[in-house]
């Protein structure tokens, strides 16, 4: 590791202030490469990163077991973090969601394994099932922690209401939901209640799918099986309407010498020091970027100017209708 990163906690959880979303390195945004994913994620814990995401629904499955081959024989010095609950079948056909205490028991031994860990530090029901009370689901990772077989339980995409409920079961040590300029439907209470019962929040999308980095020009330019192609925000009309929106960033980050990435991520980690965002990236450079991010020194005026050049009024939804109603409340 060549340099520590600053840490945060959520809840009892330690962890660094910036962790790494591994979605993109085996699924949903294009053709990856598995050896270059493995050397980004070795390269982000020699950098400092300590919290790793992924999910079993992630290629499905090799996310996974790409994170297991990563982490191998380095798994003292990493916070392994995944999630179970959204149902994915052959030909990338989606089943629905299951937060049965069954499947969620299942689930952890298969991430088990492929993972290669005798221990997911931090286990997360990917969304809320309506159908199962969410007291069934947090009591069967309570379980799984008395086992030992897990570390910590966390939900994601899960409103107040249902943290609540959960937390009352068995105690939650992280939600996690997308937050960035662009999506900061959690500041309506969300942040509120976890702040009143210790947990902490780990923003996913933290970059906008990458619109904020400010170097997307055109929904023409994704690749085949690019999530994008079919996100309501990259929808031509709404890709040119959200352009205009990220341009002051742009300015921004030009008078500040830094990119319009960073200035989103530290906007974000000012937001509070329960709230890790986990950036993803399969590039070394956007790697360093990122890290960087945590020495970045800007005022309280800075940061407001930031927040303020990027009004929470993106054009498009956050996902297709049949996926935001996958969203709890």
């Amino acid at each position: 590791m060549t340099q520590p990163l600053p840490t945060r906690r959520l809840g009892a959880l330690e962890v660094s202030a910036l962790g790494l979303g591994c979605m993109a390195m085996t699924d949903f945004y294009g053709t990856t490469d598995p050896g270059t994913a493995v050397r980004t994620v070795r390269e982000a814990v020699d950098l400092g990163v300590t919290l790793l995401d992924t999910a079993d629904v992630y290629g499905p499955h090799t996310g996974e077991e790409l994170l297991g081959k990563a982490v191998a024989g380095i798994r003292e010095q990493v916070t392994v973090a995944t999630k179970f609950g959204l149902r994915r079948g052959p030909g990338n056909t989606w089943l629905g969601i299951d937060g049965s205490p069954e499947y969620a028991r299942a689930c952890c031994d298969a991430s088990l394994r492929r993972l290669g860990v005798d221990r997911i530090d931090l286990y997360y029901l990917h969304r809320v099932d309506p159908a199962v009370p969410i007291e069934e689901t947090a009591g069967a990772l309570g379980e799984l922690v008395a086992a030992g077989k897990i570390g910590h339980i966390g939900l994601s995409e899960a409103s107040a209401d249902t943290v609540r409920r959960a937390h009352a079961t068995h105690p939650v040590t992280a939600v996690q939901s997308e937050y960035s300029l662009w999506s900061r439907d959690v500041e309506g209470g969300l942040l509120a209640t976890l702040r009143e019962l210790g947990i902490g929040f780990v923003a996913y999308s933290p970059l906008g799918r990458g619109f904020l980095t400010g170097t997307l020009t055109s929904p023409d330019a994704f690749a085949d099986g690019d999530y994008r192609r079919t996100s309501p925000r990259f929808q031509p009309q709404n890709f040119t309407a959200n352009l205009h929106l990220i341009a002051p960033l742009r300015d921004l980050a030009d008078r500040h010498g830094v990119t319009p990435a960073q200035l989103a991520l530290a906007w974000l980690l000012s937001r509070g020091d329960d709230i890790v965002p986990i950036p993803g990236t399969r590039r070394s450079r956007h790697l360093r970027e990122n890290t960087a991010v945590t020495r970045l020194d800007l005022t309280p005026a800075e940061l407001t100017a930031i927040g303020e050049a990027v009004p929470p009024e993106a054009a498009g939804a956050r996902y297709p209708s049949h996926r935001m109603a996958e969203l709890d409340g």
